[in-house]
Parts: structure tokens; sequence; C-alpha cells
């Protein structure tokens, strides 16, 4: 609907000027008629006496048939139309300076009728163009007076009639000519403006369209006249031609029809239709004395939940976050009591062994503590193209030198070709950090060494860029591997919980996805799917880590 009336807005100048030049031909062609009428007419022998009837003659049947084809040809005169008026202006001045120089002692109805067509012309003309046919007009309209003097007895009344026709013509033309400026502006305005409306209300169907709250628009005899396509997801998808609200969703209709009448709005939530979120709708008149149309907006009840369950989320992240601060203290209060009180050479072994259970929780509480706080202050994401290979190279020659692995084996393997990404590196670093960790504390079978590998690929020829953390050891169980990323969940006795939520949400902030895959014949993967950045077709050779 939007699109046919930007189709009509923008054809509407180009019609406004294809009635203009209809009716000027249509008036062309009157006037050729009446030159006909005047040079042919037996009835005006009695007052017109014709001093060139064959110049008359022709000049006024030549007319008359470029008048026809003039009218007949107005549609394209409109593909260059400054040429074309300029051109019909011409004949006009040429057909009228003929017959009237074919009339005895001339007639002034000929040079009024010409004014119409020279005022017409600048109306449409550029000045400059209009002044100059303006001129040739007059001079048309001149020239027979002044020969008719010369050659004939004629007063000198009708030369000077004809030279104030002339004058009036130029005054006529300039006066037109700025008119139609005027005009032109205010149609460029005018349609400028009809644009402007219309996209806004292309931009106010669209965002009314994409609202999450349901609209619909209802009248007096209860049918849908708008609605958009969360009020029709919410309402079951009814089929399109359904549109009285009765049949559509008969519990609104009956809410509409009590709201109606006694002004009282029902608060409770209601499913419109099976299997969809329940709404709680709200009645509003298009305007105060508009008692017709309704606007229904219908507010999922779903989205409410969620946006008071942000809240609460972040008021208890917040409230956390001071609890934590506040546990520090007396934490490393304890702590520090414990080793000193593990310093006593008097200790029996029986209380050496509670004084390391009291060191071993108080550095998990301190663990925990630590893990609320970066998470509460982490910064935001900083996203940066990185070329994956070398990141993965680094990485692991950082953590061997920062490590003793002993036993156990970390290497990386990268792709022979360039691979870049988007993402924050401090992020990814400890991200990746906390997964090589993991990995190599609980990927391995028993009495033997980790193996992990570091892997840097990208999904497809075209796909995006992963860095995988991938070890041999006895993998995650199903009914585990679904709550990993959950907070506070683990399966160690010394394990916060907290370490595999924190690296998927530093990856979410930099627009990345982390993501558990079983590995088959044992082991597990964990797989980050970064955003690629520009591909580079430069080739590296592939150095094992």
């Amino acid at each position: 609907m939007a699109e046919r009336q930007a189709r009509r807005a923008s054809d509407l100048p180009g019609d406004i000027t294809r009635r203009e030049l209809y009716f000027f031909n249509l008036y062309r062609l009157l006037e050729a008629v009446i030159y006909t009428g005047l040079v042919f007419s037996p009835a005006a022998v009695n007052w017109l006496q014709l001093s060139h009837p064959m110049v008359g003659h022709v000049a006024s049947l030549a007319y008359l048939a470029a008048a026809l084809v003039l009218l007949f040809l107005t549609d394209r005169m409109r593909r260059n139309m400054n040429a074309s008026i300029g051109f019909a202006l011409t004949l006009d001045s040429i057909a009228a300076s003929l017959v009237l120089f074919s009339i005895a002692g001339g007639h002034s109805s000929i040079p009024m009728m010409l004014m119409v067509n020279v005022g017409v012309s600048a109306l449409l003309l550029p000045f400059r163009q209009s002044q100059v046919l303006a001129i040739l007009a007059a001079i048309g309209i001149v020239l027979p007076s002044v020969f008719s003097q010369l050659f004939t007895d004629v007063s000198e009344r009708s030369v000077l009639e004809s030279i104030l026709f002339g004058l009036a013509y130029i005054a006529v033309a300039a006066l037109c000519a700025h008119l139609g400026r005027q005009m032109r502006e205010t149609e460029a305005l005018a349609e400028q403006r009809g644009v402007d409306l219309l996209n806004l209300e292309q931009v106010n169907d669209l965002i009314i369209r994409r609202m999450k709250t349901g609209v619909l628009l209802v009248n007096d005899a209860n049918h849908i006249l708008r609605i958009n396509e969360s009020a029709w997801h919410l309402m079951g998808n009814p089929s399109p031609n359904q549109r009285d609200l009765g049949q559509v969703a008969p519990e609104l209709s009956r809410r509409l029809y009590h709201w109606r009448h006694s002004g009282r709005l029902d608060q409770n939530p209601v499913a419109l239709a099976a299997d969809v979120p329940e709404v709680i709708p709200r009645f509003s008149r298009m305007s105060p004395n508009d008692d017709a149309h309704v606007l229904i907006f219908l507010d999922d009840t779903s989205l409410l939940s969620r946006r008071a369950e942000e809240m609460t989320l972040s008021s208890l992240g917040r409230l956390s976050a001071s609890i934590a601060h506040e546990i520090r203290n007396p934490l490393a209060a304890i702590r520090y009591s414990a080793q000193l009180l593990a310093e006593s050479e008097s200790m029996h072994e029986e209380d050496r062994r509670l004084v390391e259970i009291v060191n071993n929780h108080c550095t998990r509480a301190n663990e925990v503590v630590e893990n609320i706080l970066q998470l509460s202050r982490r910064e935001r994401s900083r996203p940066e193209s990185i070329d994956l290979n070398a990141w993965a190279l680094s990485f692991v020659e950082e953590y061997k030198q920062n490590n003793d692995l002993g036993q156990d084996h970390l290497r990386a393997i990268t792709q022979n070709r360039q691979i870049e990404a988007m993402v924050d590196p401090q992020h990814l670093q400890q991200v990746v950090w906390n997964l090589v960790q993991n990995a190599i504390r609980y990927g391995r079978e028993p009495g033997a060494a980790a193996r992990v590998v570091l892997v840097a690929r990208l999904a497809s020829d075209k796909g995006p860029p992963l860095l995988e953390v991938v070890d041999r050891g006895p993998g995650i169980p199903a009914k585990v591997a679904a709550q990993i990323f959950d907070p506070f969940y683990t399966t160690s006795e010394y394990g916060t919980g907290l370490g595999l939520y924190l690296a998927r949400q530093m990856c979410e902030s930099s627009q990345a996805t982390l993501e558990y895959v079983p590995v088959a014949g044992g082991g597990a993967c964990f797989r980050i799917t970064l955003s690629p950045a520009a591909a580079v077709g430069a080739r590296a050779p592939a150095k094992p880590g």
C-alpha cells in the first residue's frame, strides 16, 4: 500500500504537467477553429472583410491541422517540454500574424486570444525563453498592422493597438514567468513534503510492524483494520482473510466490548490461542472524540517477566559484588590465622589436618569472591582483528613459560592460510587460559599424562573462524555437559563453578560463542566460534606448537 502511494506521489507532478499541456493544446485547437470560422464563415461577410483571402484560408487550415497534431502528441511534448512549447508558441504567433494580415483593418480578438498563449507558455517556460517568445509574438502582431498601413489605407489607431498588445505580451510573459517559477517551486516543495510524509509513514509502519508489543486497530463493527506481526503471532497466526475480531480472538472481543460499555480494563493475562504466550490487553481510542476506532495493545507477559528477571539479576549481581567485597576482609583474616596456626610446632597431626581443610576452603571461597568481583567489574569488550594462527602459537609458548607442564603435553595446530577474527584479545586470553587449565586438570585418563591441543581453523571455506581446546580424557557425561555453563555448577570438591560461566559471558561480549562438543573415541572439545574479519589470501606454513 505504501509503495502504491509512493508511486502515485511520484507521478503527480507529471500528471499535472500533462493536464496543463492537454488543455493548452485544446485551447489552441479552439483558437484554430475560431480562425477558420472567421475566414470561412458566410455569416462573417457583413462585419468582416478579407483583404488577402488566400493567405487567411491557407493559414487557418494549416493551423487547424497543426493544432490537431499537437493535441494528439500531448504525451510526447512532455519529453522535451521547453522546445515543444517554444515551437507551438512560435506556430501560434505565425498563424495569428497571417490571419490578422488577411483581415482588412485587423481584428482585436486575434491579438487578445494570442495573449493567452503567451501567458500560458510563460508559466511553463524559463524566464529568458518566455521573454524571447513574447517579443516574437509582439513582432508578429505589430508587423501585419505596419504592412497594412504602408500598402493600404489603415488608421494609425490599428498600429497603436498592435504596439500596445505587443507591450502587453512582454509584460504578461514576465508576470506569468514569475508566477510559473513560484508555482514550480511550490510544486517541488509539495512533492518533497509528500515524499517525506510517505517515508515517515513507511518508517512508522515498519516500527509498528516490528514492535514486540502487539498492535491492532479495530473499528466499531469489530473489524480488524490494521495488525502488526507481533499481534498476528500472539493471536495464533490467523488467516489474513479473517478480519472479524469475534472470530479471531473471542476473549479479546469480549474484553473490548466490556471496556467500551463500562470503561473498565481486565488486567488478567490471557492466551488468545493455543501454544502462544499469555498477553495483557490494553485499549485506547484513536482520539478523545473518536469512539469508532480503538487501538488494542497486547503486552506479552513473557517479555515482561524477562525484563523483570533481567532487572532482578542485575540487582542481584550488584548485591553479590558488594557481599563478595565484604567477605574478603574476614576471609583473609581467617586464612592468615590458619597459616599462623599451622606454623605451631606443638600442633598434633589431627589438628594440622583440620588447619589444612580450613586453608583449602578459604582458597576456594577466595576464588569464588575473585570470580564474582571479576564478573561485576568486567570492562567492555574492545574487539580488534587478530591473526588466529599467530595468536594460538603465541598463547601456547606463553602458557608453557608460565606453567610447569611436567609430563603433560600442550601444542597448537594451525592452518596453511591466514585466519583473521574480530575479538577482544584480553578476553580471549582469559577464556582460553581457563579452558586449557581445565583440560590439563580434568582431561586425562587415570595415571596418564594430559594431551591438550589448541586448534585454529575455519568452520568451512567461507565459514567463521574457530578456536578449539581439545583433550583426550574421559570426556564429559551428557547430563553433566548440559549444566557445565550454569553458574556455581561444579563436580569438583574444590571448584567454584564460575570458570566456564565467566568464559561464556566473555565470549558473548565479543560477539563469539562458546560450546561443548563431544569428541568421538573419547575426549572433550570446547569450541569458540569467532566473528570473521577481512579475509586475507596470504598463505602461512603450518607450525606445530
